[in-house]
């Protein structure tokens, strides 16, 4: 049985269940039995009028049918108290060492609408979201996760191979929703509390922000230093087009943040990342093509055998065979009183 089992690639999680097979046995054996009836019986002069009800070897017969119905429901519960699971083919599963935390602006600039996805002129944030979300795509096998900042950062993600999640969650950002300033020290600083408790050969935060840092217990430059203590690179990247959003000298939308490259600069070159400027769609997937080539990603395989729980099965037959025996039970009763 074991042998079919394994060829058929079923196991069970918990096999020590079945030591629980014998239990039915040794409670008849062990635990006493129900007091019979000690009273007189009804003398009944004339018993030929009873013949008709005689059952013979039929109440045998019944008998062993219960008897092996409750078996069978017994061994169902068991079996499916033992978890049988099926293995799948193993899989071979991309992974790698490198860690990525983005941390994404959503302060109240990020509505600008500035930049251009082709002819069409859209918002900031809507740019930033749909390349950002192609740039997760093609990380396969990196731990990413997610921060977003205004005047208050918050990680939206934990660092996770799950890039479903992590795209979700971008597709889901909200400007504003962090505060209408920007705390890009805080942002960095927490990005580098994420990263340094990760013992990864390669740790990266890349920042993207349209404006300077106006809100935050952190200053940017000394997050910069602590995220170079711990060897963590910090690639930043500047949208936001040189003219802001205006139409014939008339502003458009919100008010145009200004984007303090000095320090975007200074923050890159102090942890030995690389600082970039993104004034359409088509610089910012640019960008994110070479950060690609900056931190390539070198994969590594790992097997992984997929596994889907199969205790639904004898537990479903014990259902149904404990309904057959009630049935049963309920028609013996039946024809006992007709």
């Amino acid at each position: 049985m074991l042998v079919v089992l394994e060829q058929l690639n079923i196991e069970f999680a918990w096999p020590l269940a079945f030591l629980a097979l014998p239990l039915p046995l040794l409670a008849y054996w062990l635990l006493p039995g129900a007091k019979t009836n000690q009273q007189r019986a009804l003398l009944v002069p004339d018993t030929s009028r009873y013949k008709a009800l005689s059952v013979g070897a039929g109440v045998g017969r019944r008998g062993v049918l219960s008897l092996l119905l409750l078996t069978i429901m017994w061994f169902a519960l068991v079996g499916a108290t033992a978890r049988p699971q099926y293995l799948d083919e193993p899989l071979g599963v991309p992974i790698t060492g490198r860690d990525l935390m983005l941390s994404i602006d959503i302060s109240g600039s990020m509505n600008e609408e500035d930049l251009y996805a082709g002819n069409a002129r859209v918002t900031r944030m809507a740019v930033v979201k749909t390349v950002a979300s192609d740039f997760v795509a093609r990380r396969t096998g990196d731990r990413i996760g997610l921060i977003m900042f205004g005047s208050n950062a918050y990680v939206q993600s934990p660092l996770t191979h799950d890039h479903e999640t992590i795209q979700h969650f971008l597709d889901e950002a909200t400007v504003g929703l962090a505060g209408r300033s920007t705390a890009i020290g805080d942002a960095i600083g927490l990005g580098v509390k994420r990263l340094r408790e990760r013992e990864s050969d390669s740790r990266v935060l890349i920042l993207l922000t349209d404006g300077e840092n106006s809100e935050g217990a952190v200053d940017p430059i000394d997050a910069a230093r602590l995220a170079a203590d711990n060897q963590i690179r910090v690639h930043t990247i500047g949208v936001g087009s040189e003219s802001g959003g205006s139409l014939f000298g008339r502003a458009l939308g919100m008010r145009r943040s200004e984007l303090d490259e000095q320090t975007l600069i200074e923050i890159s070159e102090i942890t030995g990342g690389q600082y970039f400027r993104a004034r359409d769609q088509k610089e910012l997937e640019n960008i994110y093509l070479e950060i690609d080539q900056i931190e390539p990603t070198d994969l590594d395989v790992e097997d992984f055998r997929p596994l889907r729980e199969l205790f639904a099965w004898p537990l479903a037959a014990a259902l149904l065979f404990s309904l057959i025996w009630a049935l049963a039970q309920f028609l013996r009763g039946a024809g006992k009183n007709g």
